[in-house]
């Protein structure tokens, strides 16, 4: 079992394993709800009773279900992270940034066609989620240039990240579109989307 984070929604952390386990079958259950009812008809009650535990326990993790989502976007951006990581070390670094783009493009399109709650709440795009200052594109991006400066053997700096953001809003934008003309997403979209995010990224980092 992954570990849940520490996400910042959360009115108490988890600390032994029992209870990680509860927030972690309250979230999957709120993932689950998500696609089946839709974020206006979700409400803690029901997540309780999916996830077969008390509506205290709910309410122990999270005041409202907005917060629930933020913490499951959170989660999102984990595994997201997660998963990159352990697929650029299959690749290697041979084929530098390109090999980067397609493993986080192929990663976000894996997650969009098997995370459950995904196409509601990726990492907060969807729901306007947590403060009203919040930024979610900001916040991958950001894990982005973390993530990927030294495998690009760059510095991290905010020339990197204005980079990786307007990268990540493109991507963002052109794969909710292939994902509103198809279920799976739509291909031709999506190697368009490709192509336009290689050649901005070949002009800023070649």
């Amino acid at each position: 079992m992954k570990p849940v984070p520490q996400a910042t929604s959360l009115r108490r952390a988890p600390v032994q394993r029992r209870s990680a386990e509860r927030l972690t079958r309250i979230l999957d259950a709120c993932a689950d709800l998500l696609d089946e009812v839709g974020y206006d008809a979700l409400s803690t009650r029901a997540v309780a009773q999916r996830a077969g535990v008390p509506i205290g326990s709910v309410y122990r993790f999270f005041g409202n279900k907005r917060q629930m989502a933020d913490a499951l976007a959170q989660r999102n951006l984990e595994r997201f992270t997660a998963g990159v990581t352990d697929r650029l070390k299959e690749s290697g670094q041979d084929g530098g940034w390109r090999t980067a783009m397609d493993v986080v493009l192929d990663e976000y399109l894996a997650m969009k066609r098997t995370a459950p709650g995904f196409s509601l709440v990726d990492f907060g795009n969807q729901i306007p989620v947590g403060a009203r200052h919040a930024e979610p594109n900001h916040r991958v991006a950001d894990r982005l240039t973390e993530l990927l400066s030294g495998y690009l053997s760059r510095e991290p700096d905010d020339d990197l990240r204005r980079t990786f953001l307007i990268a990540v809003e493109t991507a963002d934008t052109l794969v909710h579109l292939a994902f509103r003309m198809a279920p799976e997403g739509d291909e031709r979209i999506i190697q368009e989307t490709r192509e336009l995010l290689r050649a901005y990224l070949a002009r800023v980092l070649d």
